[in-house]
């Protein structure tokens, strides 16, 4: 038998060459062509779903005071938040996996009716545990959208416009979460809390039938492996019990976290299931929720601890300058939800900048990643001493503005820095791991932040209050806990103690995140900026793909 340079061992592998080839053809400038009426139900539909997921993240910034009086839920105020959250970052990180073995296409079509049933029913709840299961649903849903639309603009975009679409994709996010706090700011005084929820299920509902006819069935799923298989054979192979691990150990980590009170027993529990997880899907799964190879790359960790921090701080720009402008400035509602505008503005904008003009390309963006992230403590340490009744408002709109640059610019950068770190077949559940660390954020800046906020603001409200002489305000002081709109509506001593207090806690809060970037920078440096190695099969299957060209070339 002829041997040259061992094809005949390899010749199975060239009957992959399709789906090899829509893997490993990373600086392939072509874009599968649809209808352009596809096109824009597609963009329509996402860019909406993205805007509703937004909106239930930070319309509660600007109605928290109003649900936490009609459900008496003054002192479980961050599990109004929380729950959302909780639920979101659990389910995030089997989104990934889900993608490939079902289709981008079902999974975004999930995760909207998941969101549908959980508005109607926090649009009709009457107590704070129906509220809260409410708040749960949306959030498994929320899960799904963020992480499933960036998988399908990594797998429908060229290098070229990868960056635009990343962008484009954050753009609606932080859209979202701007007008979402203006809107419900305004809208609440008028219509009441429970029409802002309810709204958006059959908003949803319908955004979600239009994207499920739109993207064509097996347009996001070709040269998947799964593609052939049938559902039966798909449900076998996914990993449940890695997926039950996983789902158990987040939810009881940021049970722990997300109380008025760190609980030890959740934090523990998390800490042993963790490592089982782990050794399920090293030595138990056949097909891991995690990969084994994500689990053991470095720019992987680094790049999601990263993230996590980075976003951390940021949440305090999120949940906490709009509660500013209420407490401190003594701003309604509805006025101080517009003070997420310019930081989201300028959100969008570094990302769009970043994308159009120099993300147009794949390879490393290490240098990029950093130096952007090295910017981000500077606006927080400048806004930490802003933060007082009597700052330049010009001056604080122009540190959000630029704070929010910062963060557009840095996200995109990261996000397309660790796909250069990582291979091409396993994008997917590194996107899908991102952005559950990202959702982490959320959650630990409103546990983490808010327990220290929280914690600041009590003690100062007690000894200002004792300064003043004012005794007996055990209750004023419960009630100014959870709801900041109550200041407005003191005064002498006791709005004087109030809006001093709000501002020490918020100078805390943002120079805790001030040391927090810090280190961000220091981890994000770690994530290193070589590519992975290619294993022996993957560097044969190129080979394999390149002599094809070839030979269709010269054809």
């Amino acid at each position: 038998m002829s041997v040259s340079n061992g094809r005949e061992e390899r010749a199975p592998l060239i009957h992959r060459s399709t789906s090899v080839r829509a893997i490993y053809t990373k600086d392939d400038e072509s874009e599968t062509n649809i209808a352009t009426s596809r096109a824009a139900f597609i963009i329509s539909s996402i860019g909406l779903l993205i805007f509703l997921q937004a909106t239930n993240i930070s319309i509660l910034t600007t109605t928290q005071s109003s649900i936490a009086a009609d459900l008496d839920a003054f002192e479980k105020a961050t599990w109004l938040t929380s729950s959302y959250l909780i639920a979101m970052s659990s389910l995030a990180p089997l989104m990934g996996r889900l993608s490939q073995v079902f289709s981008p296409r079902l999974c975004m079509f999930s995760s909207t009716m998941l969101i549908c049933v959980g508005t109607a029913i926090t649009g009709l709840a009457n107590s704070f545990n129906v509220f809260v299961v409410g708040r749960a649903f949306t959030g498994a849903g929320g899960g799904g959208i963020l992480i499933v639309a960036s998988i399908i603009v990594i797998q429908m975009t060229s290098p070229k416009r990868r960056g635009l679409y990343i962008a484009l994709v954050n753009s609606g996010m932080t859209v979202g979460v701007s007008l979402g706090a203006v809107i419900a700011g305004a809208l609440e005084p008028k219509i009441g809390w429970k029409p802002l929820f309810g709204v958006q299920a059959p908003i949803s509902f319908l955004a979600g039938i239009c994207l499920l006819l739109a993207i064509p069935a097996n347009h996001t799923s070709k040269g998947n492996e799964y593609t052939y298989l049938s559902l039966g054979q798909k449900l076998s192979r996914i990993d449940y019990s890695g997926a039950l691990l996983l789902t158990t150990t987040i939810i009881l980590f940021l049970l722990g976290l997300s109380g008025p009170r760190i609980l030890l027993t959740p934090l523990i529990l998390s800490a042993i299931a963790l490592p089982i997880f782990i050794m399920n899907e090293a030595y138990i799964a056949t097909d891991p929720i995690v990969p084994v190879s994500v689990l053991r790359s470095r720019g992987v960790l680094f790049s999601c601890f990263a993230t996590l921090g980075f976003m951390m701080a940021r949440w305090c720009i999120l949940f906490y300058t709009p509660m500013y402008a209420i407490a401190v400035r003594g701003w309604a509602p509805a006025v101080a939800g517009s003070i997420l505008i310019p930081t989201n503005s300028g959100f969008a904008t570094g990302g769009l900048l970043a994308g159009v003009f120099h993300i147009k390309r794949t390879g490393s963006f290490y240098l990029s990643s950093v130096v952007s992230m090295s910017l981000f403590p500077v606006t927080m340490a400048v806004l930490a001493f802003l933060s007082t009744p009597a700052s330049p408002w010009a001056g604080y709109v122009i540190i959000v503005f630029l704070n929010g640059l910062i963060t557009g610019a840095a996200l995109n950068y990261a996000l397309v820095h660790l796909l250069h770190l990582t291979h091409v077949e396993v994008h997917p559940i590194v996107i899908s791991l991102l952005a559950t660390f990202r959702g982490f954020a959320g959650s630990f800046g409103s546990a983490i932040g808010g327990g220290l906020f929280g914690r600041v603001l009590h003690r100062s409200l007690k000894d200002r209050f004792a300064d003043a002489g004012l005794t007996h305000c055990g209750e004023l002081i419960r009630k100014l806990l959870g709801s900041p709109a109550m200041v407005s509506k003191l005064d002498g001593k006791e709005k004087v103690a109030a809006v001093g207090a709000y501002e020490g806690a918020f100078k805390a809060l943002f120079l805790s995140a001030v040391a927090l970037s810090v280190v961000v920078v220091l981890v994000q440096a770690g994530t290193g900026w070589k590519e992975p190695v290619k294993d022996e099969e993957q560097r044969l299957d190129e080979e394999d793909i390149e002599g094809e060209e070839g030979v269709v070339a010269r054809s």
